[in-house]
């Protein structure tokens, strides 16, 4: 299979800054601003990462290793939602105590140099009870989300209390508070009134205000002190986005639970992964990118890109992890130059004093664990790291990507999900650029693809890329016409990481996507050392073995060192910057550097951890023996213990109290439950209080125990498991009686176990 994509003619994009609705100054002078293509510092292109994190969802002890975590894998930016219903459940009463403590995230935020984006509401969805808003709000004399005069009163005052948390920490303050977002989805979805969903289906007002809401919203925050260089509002599906002060925002979901809150179906192939051209006047809409701006007058920008997806009661799924960094990719190819996730750490719903439980009728009670990259309890899934490869190419090549044309074969332009073929688009700038790649579809496996050969006509002449295959399933960012510390790559069948350099000069670490070949092509009279090289087509083309090791490439005067990894060993690479040193760790755990500590989060009863440059022998943790990958040297050490079967007894059809040692819950970071199960919803309680819960999808469930051990002391841990029912259905009587009747039952609990986790700090 051969394509061919002409770029010869490109003209170089037109990058402008936006007005001063798109900026703000910070005290020490540094100036954040935008340009109609991406976010920038002080004038120069900085690629903006988001994930959102809701603090109120998450246990407070666990905030910062929360942060940590998402600047390891490379977040820069944490957006947040501001729940009115979290914090003014009862009318008057403004609780901020607690996982509620906006302030306190914030000024860890700023601690550990993350950036924020306040979400403010009033309306969020966000999976919560009525969609964020308080129950005595919809009881009042006015339609919400309306321009009504009191309920801008009630707004106004919530805005007041949030402006009181976060005075201080603005970036004009010298704080991390850099945008704020208003309202949500307006004039485009709504959220179930919990009060009569099931029975009514009443739903709150979706709005009617137009512009004209948004922009008294964004008056009222200003008025009240909520100053920030920047405003956003979400942008799809028709929602209002006054673009002469916000930035218009985008996202995508590919599992879709929504689709089934009524009935049950088949999920349709969706668009998602299909790469679109959104940066473009020429092209004002596709897809379901319908923007209600010229998309040339403002940079491609999400916040709501599918970072899990949560399961609802009549919509099971099991997330395939390898579906987040491949809408990513999709994102990316389409012009993103801001990339944002919902969800990027999971949590558990918080409980209210009138109204117990504050989620949507359809998804748990108190999980929000949404398979997010960090998921409810904080633990990485394969996603957090596979982002992480990514995030990293994004910020290794911020200026050229802010420049960068997204341009499609005349094939992708109308290609569909179901079509077999590969999935394909380039972003350039001149010479220069990437060739996106993509062979993941949801609900949908995908064949892998062999032997396709792409050749591109450039400005300076034509360009073929070495043979490519990919797995079913994978995606990829290839590199053409890239500048590695002086020394021309021409192209690679391979994706570049991240660059450093160490004593002996520049280091570049690219990987082997599954299936395919890695290649480097570099201009003739280029010199490599280390890895089969011949001379072919005008180039000279390296062939190294993708496990860790390194090859030097010289032209003139310039050398790098390339080192090319697996797939699998890249999802272990992160760099961190320790002490003004850059190193590079391949670590099968989440690994963070605090300032002062660098931890590795141990899951396992034994870890790896390498690094290259080489950490110090001082730097051995206790019982390690030497270990080496490649240019990667370190160690493999003893972990946490291994699980603990726990017993349990059967005290009624399916409900079980489960035997914890008191011991188990002491000396870890975390002790979790592990569980297997059969039915239909688990349900855990501590002395009668619904600790955990659990939509059944046949994953392992897991649970946190160590933070009620106080009460597991004196009180027993009953699991509860909702049967399965077989064939139900409803039998009436002529007295109004009803009784569901069915076929058989299924429940059952099959295994159970105790998991711990810890850090173990690395001595530097």
């Amino acid at each position: 299979m051969s394509e061919f994509l002409d770029l010869a003619h490109l003209s170089p994009r037109a990058v402008y800054p936006l007005d001063e609705h798109f900026r703000g100054v910070r005290p020490d002078g540094q100036e954040l601003g935008f340009t109609n293509s991406s976010m920038t510092l002080d004038g120069k292109p900085f690629f903006a990462i988001s994930g959102e994190v809701h603090y109120a969802r998450v246990a407070r002890d666990q905030w910062e290793d929360t942060i940590l975590k998402c600047k390891a894998g490379g977040l820069n930016i944490i957006s947040t939602y501001v729940i009115w219903i979290v914090h003014e459940e009862i009318r008057g009463r403004f609780r901020f105590d607690g996982n509620r403590d906006l302030r306190a995230f914030l000024e860890l935020c700023r601690r550990h140099g993350m950036y924020v984006i306040l979400r403010i509401g009033p309306f969020v969805h966000g999976e919560m009870r009525n969609g964020g808003l308080p129950d005595w709000l919809y009881g009042m004399p006015f339609d919400t989300r309306s321009c009504d005069p009191e309920y801008y009163r009630y707004v106004r005052r919530f805005y007041r209390e949030i402006h009181r948390q976060a005075d201080g920490l603005y970036y004009a303050q010298g704080g991390c508070i850099i945008g704020t977002q208003i309202e949500n989805e307006y004039m485009h979805s709504s959220a179930a009134w919990e009060m009569t969903t099931g029975v009514s289906g009443e739903y709150i007002p979706g709005g009617d205000g137009g512009d004209r809401h948004m922009l008294d919203l964004y008056a009222i925050a200003r008025e009240e002190g909520i100053v920030t260089p920047f405003y956003t509002a979400t942008a799809w599906g028709g929602a209002r986005t006054p673009t002469e002060v916000m930035l218009p925002l985008w996202g995508g979901y590919a599992y879709r639970p929504w689709l089934f809150y009524r009935e049950d179906g088949v999920h349709p192939l969706t668009e998602e992964y299909l790469y679109r051209d959104c940066h473009n006047d020429a092209v004002p809409a596709t897809g379901d990118f319908t923007p209600r701006y010229a998309p040339e007058s403002r940079p491609y920008s999400c916040c709501e890109m599918m970072g899990g997806m949560t399961v609802s009661y009549r919509h099971r799924f099991r997330l395939p992890m390898q579906s987040v960094d491949a809408l990513a990719n999709a994102k990316l190819g389409s012009g993103c130059n801001f990339l944002g996730y919902y969800m990027y750490r999971g949590g558990t719903n918080p409980t209210g004093e009138r109204t117990m439980f504050l989620n949507e009728a359809q998804v748990p009670k108190r999980s929000y664990d949404y398979q997010a990259a960090l998921g409810e309890y904080g633990l990485p899934n394969r996603s957090y790291f596979r982002l992480r490869t990514l995030h990293a190419l994004c910020r290794s090549f911020r200026t050229l990507l802010a420049q960068a044309h997204t341009v499609l074969p005349e094939r992708m332009k109308t290609i569909t999900p179901a079509d077999p073929a590969l999935r394909w688009c380039v972003r350039a700038a001149g010479d220069s650029g990437f060739l996106f790649l993509q062979n993941f579809q949801d609900h949908a496996e995908r064949p892998d693809i062999r032997g396709v050969q792409i050749t591109l006509g450039l400005p300076s002449g034509t360009l073929r890329f070495p043979e490519l295959s990919i797995a079913g399933g994978e995606n990829a960012v290839l590199p053409f016409g890239v500048t590695l510390d002086g020394v021309r790559l021409t192209a690679a069948s391979a994706q570049p990481i991240a660059g450093l350099k160490d004593a002996e000069g520049a280091v570049w670490f690219f990987f082997a996507p599954e299936g395919m070949t890695p290649v480097y092509c570099f201009p003739a009279g280029s010199a490599a050392d280390g890895c089969p090289a011949e001379e072919a087509e005008g180039m000279l083309l390296c062939r190294p073995a993708a496990d860790g090791s390194c090859f030097t490439l010289r032209q003139g005067g310039a050398r790098v060192r390339i080192v090319t990894l697996t797939r699998a060993q890249a999802e272990r690479f992160v760099t961190l910057e320790i002490r003004g040193r850059e190193i590079a760790f391949l670590a099968d755990g989440a690994l963070t550097w605090d300032g002062q500590t660098l931890r590795m989060e141990l899951t396992q009863t034994r870890h790896t951890l390498l690094s290259f440059p080489p950490l110090g022998p001082e730097s051995a943790p206790d019982g390690a023996r030497p270990a080496r990958e490649g240019v990667f040297s370190g160690w493999t050490f003893p972990g946490v213990p291994a699980p603990v079967p726990i017993p349990w007894r059967q005290t009624g059809a399916s409900r079980y109290v489960l035997d914890i040692p008191q011991a188990s819950l002491r000396g870890h970071r975390m002790t979790l439950l592990s569980a297997l199960y059969r039915g239909d919803i688990a349900q855990l309680f501590v002395d009668g209080e619904l600790i955990a819960d659990n939509f059944c999808n046949g994953e392992r469930w897991l649970a946190r125990l160590d933070d009620c051990a106080e009460a597991l002391a004196h009180a027993p841990l009953t699991l509860s498991v909702t049967p399965r029912r077989i064939n139900a259905r409803l039998q009436t009587s002529a007295m109004a009686g009803q009784q569901e009747q069915y076929d058989a039952l299924e429940a059952s609990l099959d295994e159970a176990e105790l998991r711990f986790v810890d850090d173990r700090k690395i001595p530097l």
